[in-house]
């Protein structure tokens, strides 16, 4: 395994890895990961298992920016009626499944030299955080932590709070020696 990848997962992935959250998003460094998609097959093989997917999104000249998804969780909170809605206003086949879904997100971040602000719903943020952050511009958000609040702040504050607890402790175990496939008995 490579530590430093392991790191950059903790750091970033682990509430995903953990089943706590539907999916994570990470960019690496080309330059620090140029093997990444060679790599990302040990990964792929190790949590297969418990549906956990390691997607690259974007290869730009930079970086791979990589989504780490748990298929299932996924694919339910992208079926949410109001979420559908959402990614239907945002050009999205409405009832597709989760791989057509990905795909025309991944077009999306082609086409636009913005990036596409409902990637918070394929995050797993609160669809009213979502909208919320469309409408205003990312201004004028109740809280800022993990994501823009703009609904239930004081619901919002204790899962920030968990997901920060849970990234410490992963990063911790990595750091103390073990991979990432250890701390999740993937291996």
């Amino acid at each position: 395994m490579n530590h430093q990848l392991d790191r950059l997962l903790a750091a970033y992935c682990a509430p995903t890895l953990a089943g706590i959250k539907p999916a994570s998003l990470v960019s690496c460094s080309r330059s620090a990961h140029p093997n990444l998609p060679q790599q990302l097959q040990t990964y792929r093989q190790a949590f297969a298992a418990r549906g956990i997917r390691f997607d690259i999104l974007c290869a730009c000249p930079g970086r791979f920016l990589l989504l780490v998804y748990h298929h299932g969780q996924l694919a339910r909170c992208l079926s949410d009626r109001r979420v559908q809605r959402v990614l239907a206003q945002a050009g999205y086949p409405t009832g597709a499944p989760l791989g057509t879904l990905l795909d025309t997100l991944r077009g999306r971040m082609a086409a636009q030299q913005d990036f596409p602000h409902e990637i918070g719903l394929f995050l797993g943020y609160p669809v009213e955080d979502v909208i919320g952050f469309i409408r205003h511009g990312g201004r004028g958000c109740k809280l800022c932590g993990y994501w823009k609040v703009y609904g239930d702040a004081e619901a919002a504050s204790r899962l920030f709070d968990r997901l920060s607890r849970v990234c410490q402790a992963v990063k911790r175990r990595i750091e103390q020696g073990e991979t990432l496939l250890e701390v999740f008995a993937a291996a």
